[in-house]
């Protein structure tokens, strides 16, 4: 899902705190009615790219909600931190 806040503004930096709170309250809602609605759901990712160089291509602010489930992808471990070559693998032992 993407969250968009309806002014027009670049990325989540140039939107205003209000814009921040309502979008807060909005991932919090449709969490809620993700989990409700399918109960294979087990986490979240929660994501935004601002910039180019960041990898956002639709120069409009919104933020990734990314339902995951138990065994969705292989190696889950280290999250969004996979956009650093170095942090990729991820061991905690």
């Amino acid at each position: 899902m993407l969250v968009v806040p309806t002014r027009h503004t670049r990325d989540f930096f140039s939107m205003t705190s209000e814009e921040k709170k309502d979008a807060d309250r909005l991932i919090q809602l449709l969490r809620r009615k993700i989990e409700a609605s399918d109960p294979a759901v087990t986490g979240f990712n929660i994501g935004v790219n601002c910039g180019k160089s960041a990898g956002q291509t639709i120069m409009h602010a919104h933020i990734h909600l990314i339902p995951r489930r138990d065994g969705d992808i292989a190696r889950p471990e280290g999250g969004v931190r996979g956009v650093i070559p170095d942090k990729r693998e991820y061991s905690n032992g």
